[in-house]
């Protein structure tokens, strides 16, 4: 083949032909579609979390009320405000949140939930035990820093503000015992079986790790009522979620929400 030839073969060849012109028409299609579907993915994902949040805080929120009503209606005025009403308050609004927010929606709406989803498989193990207080101390500077940030962008917020217990004036060792088991017991667990393990688990089946610590955190922050106790339990709620992420369960996470209402009890009724 003479020189010139192969330059002209060589030329013809450099040109695309008709299928290939094809083809990379329909590979920008697909490009193009794969991104909507994925920004349609994205937000119908964001509807999900967001859906699922606003179930828990609405379950929170009209359980207490609702409870409280309840107690107003039945009980003497003189025993509302005494540490035994308190008590059971805290017992009935619980148990309530957990049957509404989990059972409901299994038995009702057929949105079964798997004890694997909530992270209660097993019991605690020598590594939850031991990973608990290292992540209570992570948390602890993570709060700090976290609310020294958000004191230099919201200078107006009361961030001294102490945060109402329902617990008063401890004196008969029988307060000290039902405190101490609603606060550093009761609380932790099912706290933790909502947010980090039912609303956790739910969001994570869908999503990746970081969004759904994001909406489980931000809730369980919003939930607290107060900005200077938001900020610190919203740090520790993305402790105990990388917690559950590494071991599986929600034991970690309850072990360190004890031993951070434990030291709050300590400092608040004991010394």
């Amino acid at each position: 083949m003479t020189e010139k030839k192969s330059v002209e073969v060589a030329k013809i060849s450099d040109k695309p032909t008709a299928l290939e012109k094809k083809v990379a028409e329909l590979s920008k299609k697909i490009q193009k579609k794969t991104k909507r579907s994925r920004g349609w993915k994205i937000f119908f994902l964001a509807l999900f979390g967001l859906g699922l949040a606003a179930w828990i805080g609405l379950v929170l929120f009209a359980v207490q009320y609702a409870i409280a009503f309840l107690l107003v209606k039945i009980l003497p005025e003189d025993s509302l405000t005494s540490n035994v009403t308190n008590a059971v308050y805290q017992v009935i609004v619980y148990a309530a949140a957990l049957f509404v927010a989990v059972f409901v929606p299994w038995k009702v709406l057929k949105y079964k939930t798997t004890r694997d989803e909530i992270g209660m498989r097993g019991l605690p193990t020598w590594t939850d035990i031991l990973l608990a207080p290292i992540g209570f101390a992570v948390s602890l500077f993570a709060a700090g820093a976290l609310t020294l940030t958000m004191k230099a962008l919201l200078p107006d917020v009361n961030w001294e503000q102490v945060q109402e217990v329902g617990y008063n004036n401890l004196y008969q060792f029988s307060d000290f015992v039902m405190a101490f088991a609603c606060l550093v017991i009761l609380a932790p667990l099912c706290e933790e079986i909502i947010f980090r393990g039912w609303l956790y688990g739910k969001l994570r089946f869908r999503m990746p790790a970081l969004p759904a610590m994001l909406i489980v955190s931000v809730l369980f922050g919003i939930m607290h009522g107060q900005w200077n106790v938001g900020v610190t339990v919203f740090a520790m709620s993305i402790c105990m979620c990388i917690l559950r992420e590494f071991t599986g369960t929600i034991w970690a996470g309850v072990l360190l929400h004890m031993i951070k209402n434990g030291v709050a009890f300590y400092f608040l009724f004991v010394i």
